[in-house]
């Protein structure tokens, strides 16, 4: 599985329930990583896309405990254990975890590669990525050449998982 997310320089990914920046070339190289994948996200971060709608081209699986909550379009999991059993059928370079925070945490252990988009600019953020430059199982593996977006400079930088793959009891268990 993949992580994918854009970045400040804290890590920080939101404030108030938004995005810190929407940036143009981060959406299509969102779009083109994702469009006819599975991605995976919390029920907040479902109901922050425009229209409370899935994401086109993609299987939408999100996590809620709700009982309520049952859009239309989407896989509902209850549980990471039920999100995972769904996953069991899809090939791991097809899942795509978006967010929000706690998503991300929740899904780490289970993933081995992340596609950042780093932002270099310190916002006043509310929720936050895990710091894999701060991790000693993730290694970046790649980082593009600097990028603008009127005054905010940006990187895409991938993180593979190097260390503790084998060690970790959450890897272990075949999803």
């Amino acid at each position: 599985m993949k992580l994918i997310a854009a970045v400040d320089r804290n890590w920080a990914i939101g404030k108030g329930g938004q995005l810190l920046v929407r940036i143009p070339m981060d959406q299509k190289f969102f779009l083109q990583e994702t469009l006819g994948k599975t991605v995976v996200m919390g029920r907040k971060t479902f109901e922050d896309l425009p229209g409370r709608q899935p994401l086109y081209g993609r299987t939408n699986v999100v996590l809620s405990r709700d009982p309520e909550f049952s859009p239309k379009g989407i896989r509902v999991a209850r549980s990471l254990e039920e999100a995972l059993t769904f996953l069991r059928g899809v090939p791991d370079d097809s899942i795509y975890i978006i967010g929000g925070e706690s998503i991300y945490r929740m899904f780490l252990p289970y993933c081995s590669e992340a596609e950042i988009t780093a932002v270099d600019y310190r916002y006043d953020g509310d929720r936050f990525f895990p710091d894999l430059d701060r991790d000693p199982m993730w290694r970046l593996t790649g980082e593009s050449d600097e990028e603008t977006y009127f005054d905010l400079t940006f990187t895409f930088r991938r993180y593979i998982r190097t260390a503790g793959v084998g060690e970790d009891k959450a890897l272990n268990q075949k999803i």
